[in-house]
């Protein structure tokens, strides 16, 4: 995966917006992360907003992209508000196991997959 920086406008078919597809791709069932470390590990670590952009534009992307693993620095849904339906996010990840309470994952450390990391084991 080569690691650009991101463009300067909110492009969904930029390249950037397609690293973000590809990484969130690599999360693995019952885990997540945030859009700040894709963003470090996308070597643009500014660029959480970006992340959070691209994964607001990605429900017709194919391959699909789950979004759902990708929360903000606290544990938080913050991206909830950008699935169909009440409770959608909540309801995919604690079909993963993942544990929710008040939109906030529950074991947070536990359940994060750090990006950085797992792309140097690739």
């Amino acid at each position: 995966m080569t690691r650009k920086p991101p463009p300067t406008s909110a492009n969904e078919d930029s390249p950037f917006f397609e690293q973000v597809y590809d990484l969130v791709r690599l999360i693995p069932y019952g885990r997540v992360t945030s859009y700040g470390a894709l963003a470090a590990a996308l070597g643009s670590p500014g660029a959480a907003r970006m992340v959070g952009w691209a994964l607001n534009k990605c429900h017709t992307v194919h391959p699909p992209v789950p979004a759902h693993r990708v929360v903000n620095r606290k544990g938080l849904l913050s991206g909830k508000h950008f699935f169909p339906g009440e409770g959608m996010m909540r309801d995919l990840l604690m079909s993963e196991g993942v544990r929710v309470e008040d939109d906030r994952i529950c074991d947070f450390a536990d359940c994060f997959w750090d990006p950085s990391t797992a792309l140097d084991q690739l």
